[in-house]
């Protein structure tokens, strides 16, 4: 007589998209999970002979996939989400965002913003994130509250602003929080130099050194705009990727977000430094910063992985949709309708996300011994009907309105829609009682 094997959790599904192997989809099988890791991956039927969980969670009608990847946020600013749209970017920076956070930006703001990015996060499928704000100090007890995986990237700047006098104090700061969070499970601290405009020589080099020393991830916005890129021309002669590639910058741990635009040799620079691009379609049209190529990025040995930036310029965090946005641009931007095909898109969502922050080790994929960090959506509703191809269903409908279960290391964090970690009623409650009508009063200053 055969012996199971006592384990935490089985989960089973009508179907999984494990992202590795590529283009595979597992029908009727199930994800066997022990002391918060993955431990088996196998038909239903072999589930039950060979574990005794001590939780089976049994999900008929559903897909299990790896949990998404946001890998570019700004997760506070969804306080703003509305506040400032329809403007291009220097317009939408210099006169309305800038100037509303140097009044309203503090550890509370930074707080309760953050809550409320995490609960839609969670409760649109992604369960890891990288964030670049202000006051990352309060996110990152947030986001450890609410039981996600965060890269959080420091701002930095040359100039005073909500969090830092100058530069020097911002990397101080960012120095000391990484210390306090070094040994963390689920938080990582980076370097967040907001943009080679907003960062003299000086600043980026000493950033490079600390992160190349201390082995710490960068985030950089890079390339966002073609007026951008002209005005680093006529300010040092160098397009902005030239520039933070002498000083260093550039390397293995090192996002660069936007990238609308890239020449050959400034993709092969990237390729040689194995730099990557985060991409973030809505945000960019919405704008009108460009387009990005991907699909000859990736040819050019680039990875690529997507982020949703903040809930004020997007104005949604479900990066389901970055998703499905990701694919048809793709598709547009290369005159190809197989440029960006549906499993490639759900793996620059997961597993191309984790390369980038430095986690494919951990995160990313359904596979034997990685964390587990993974999704169910519901594809039984008639929006799904009939289904065909479920990788296919998952990009082409924005399916982060269906997503039921989350769970990040074995940990439930949604469970039949219904977000486990925050208190929902009390956070929507807060935001509605006092910082809409805050800066509601500032917007009419």
């Amino acid at each position: 007589m055969s012996r199971t094997t006592a384990i935490d959790k089985l989960i089973s599904a009508s179907w999984i998209i494990p992202i590795v192997p590529a283009n595979t989809v597992l029908p009727e099988c199930a994800v066997a999970i022990d002391n918060g890791k993955i431990v088996d991956l196998c038909t239903q039927r072999e589930a039950t002979l060979k574990y005794a969980p001590r939780e089976h969670i049994e999900l008929p009608g559903k897909l299990l996939m790896p949990g998404l990847i946001n890998s570019h946020s700004h997760s506070a600013m969804t306080l703003l989400r509305g506040y400032a749209d329809d403007l291009p970017l220097k317009r939408w920076l210099e006169e309305a965002i800038w100037p509303a956070e140097r009044r309203l930006v503090s550890d509370e703001f930074v707080a309760i913003g953050t809550r409320l990015a995490l609960a839609e996060m969670i409760s649109s499928g992604t369960t890891s994130f990288a964030d670049m704000y202000f006051f990352p100090e309060a996110t990152a007890r947030e986001s450890a509250s609410a039981g996600l995986r965060a890269l959080l990237a420091a701002p930095i700047f040359d100039g005073a602003g909500s969090w830092g006098q100058d530069a020097d104090d911002y990397i101080h700061k960012t120095l000391k929080l990484r210390d306090n969070y070094k040994s963390h499970s689920l938080v990582e601290i980076a370097f967040g130099p907001h943009a080679p405009y907003s960062c003299s020589d000086t600043t980026i080099q000493k950033v490079a050194t600390f992160a190349q020393e201390l082995d710490m991830a960068v985030m950089i916005h890079l390339h966002e705009t073609e007026l951008e890129i002209a005005q680093s021309v006529a300010a040092s002669g160098k397009r902005p990727i030239e520039r933070v590639a002498q000083l260093g910058l550039l390397g293995p741990r090192t996002l660069c977000v936007h990238m609308t635009s890239a020449s050959d040799e400034e993709l092969e620079t990237l390729q040689k430094n194995g730099s990557h691009i985060v991409h973030c379609p809505s945000s960019n049209l919405k704008l009108a910063s460009g387009i990005a190529p991907v699909a000859r990025y990736q040819s050019a040995g680039v990875n690529v992985a997507i982020g949703t930036d903040g809930a004020a310029s997007n104005n949604s965090l479900d990066l389901f949709a970055e998703l499905r946005l990701t694919a048809l641009l793709g598709k547009a931007a290369a005159a190809d309708a197989a440029a960006i095909d549906c499993h490639r898109a759900l793996r620059m969502a997961t597993l191309d996300g984790a390369r980038a922050l430095g986690w494919e080790h951990k995160t990313g994929s359904l596979e034997v011994g990685k964390e587990a960090d993974l999704i169910a959506i519901d594809l039984s509703s008639p929006a799904q009907q009939p289904l065909y191809n479920p990788a296919s269903q998952l990009v082409y409908t924005a399916v982060g309105s269906c997503v039921s279960h989350s769970w990040v290391a074995g940990q439930c964090l949604l469970r039949d829609g219904q977000l486990i970690t925050i208190n929902q009623r009390q956070l929507q409650r807060e935001v509605a009682e006092k910082w809409q009508p805050l800066i509601a009063a500032f917007e009419q200053d």
